[in-house]
């Protein structure tokens, strides 16, 4: 499904595989690889060391991914690894508008490549939660991005005390529901998620992280023992309580702050860009909403976000590439209410965990 379904490769396309070595990723991405072989494709697996957020990503994958191949898949047991090369020298496509940090990002922006990518992946969980029917989570996925897209603010609570309102003026809505096959296309595997950056510096309320919790602490997610409450004003994450999860996550958030503060000195990075990269740290880069029925809490958050009933909201990095940081730490809401407002007023879309019709 992953390879003739959500892909579609075909024929002689180059597909480029970048994974680390352990067990898991690499037994999936051999399989894939196998896959792409039987398709006709020519397929390329690079086994490079387990990177996370803050790392750069090797030298020969940097390379590799300028070749500009059809298909780029990063199975990944943490991250695929920052471009050192773009940080300096953002890159851009004669006539494409934009410029991205990341050539990873800048092929799918582009429109030369199209990818999936599976930061965490396990072999259960890659075979329980990619076969699913992906019509009816699209059907549903584009129903709420016809909301969110019209929508100028939304308002999130939940059971646990979560309680923010969150500014989407400007924004329109990514979907992530495994339809990978169109040249630019690209997410997560497995799919299940609509998800949209905040505007900018506009949000402010509570925030009670009950479900899983990322961190760039050298791990991926964790399962708090107790709720972790964030206080957001002006978008940006001001106090974390709650015991041993707050103070990881809030370690988690200063380790992004000190990755832009080690760039002073380097070519590219002024002193207001190191500021706006360390306060980024702190921003709100991203309001998602599950979709994916198979899914399931875990504490991965490649599979928790996509749980059905559920939120994220994400602290840092945003998707729209103007809010830009070290990290993004994807962090979960159980059954949440959320309000949508807009020109034609205020309407729910989920309560309680439950999607309205």
């Amino acid at each position: 499904m992953a390879v003739g379904e959500v892909l579609r490769v075909k024929p002689e396309e180059r597909v480029l595989l970048v994974t680390n070595p352990e067990p898991d990723v690499l037994a999936v991405s051999r399989a894939l690889y196998d896959e792409a072989a039987r398709a006709g494709a020519r397929p390329l697996l690079l086994v490079q060391p387990r990177r996370t957020s803050l790392e750069n990503a090797h030298d020969g994958v940097i390379h590799a991914l300028r070749s500009e191949p059809e298909v780029i898949l990063s199975i990944s047991a943490d991250k695929l690894g920052k471009d050192p090369f773009g940080l300096v020298k953002p890159y851009r496509f004669p006539g494409t508008k934009g410029s991205w940090t990341h050539i990873f990002n800048a092929l799918l922006g582009a429109g030369k490549s199209r990818s999936f990518w599976t930061p965490s992946i396990t072999a259960e969980m890659f075979a329980r939660t990619v076969p699913v029917d992906y019509r009816a989570m699209g059907d549903t996925a584009r129903r709420l991005k016809r909301i969110l897209d019209r929508a100028s603010r939304i308002r999130i609570t939940s059971p646990a005390g979560t309680d923010v309102e969150i500014g989407l003026e400007g924004r329109k809505t990514f979907l992530d529901t495994g339809a990978l096959w169109k040249k630019g296309a690209g997410g997560n595997l497995p799919a299940g998620e609509v998800f949209i950056s905040p505007a900018n510096y506009d949000a402010r309320g509570i925030i009670v992280f009950d479900g899983s919790v990322s961190v760039a602490d050298g791990g991926s997610a964790f399962l708090p023992r107790r709720p972790v409450r964030v206080h957001v004003e002006g978008g940006l994450v001001r106090r974390v309580e709650g015991g041993a999860g707050a103070r990881r996550l809030e370690r988690s958030l200063r380790l992004g702050e000190e990755a832009a503060h080690r760039m002073k000195g380097k070519k590219g990075w002024s002193r207001a860009k190191i500021e706006r990269y360390a306060t980024n740290a702190r921003h709100l880069g991203e309001v998602g909403i599950g979709l994916n029925p198979k899914a399931r809490i875990t504490g991965n958050m490649l599979e928790d976000e996509k749980v059905l009933g559920t939120c994220h909201v994400a602290i840092g990095t945003n998707y729209d590439e103007d809010a830009q940081a070290f990290i993004h730490l994807d962090c979960l809401v159980r059954k949440p209410t959320i309000l949508v407002r807009g020109s034609r007023g205020e309407r729910p879309i989920m309560v309680e965990g439950k999607i309205l019709p």
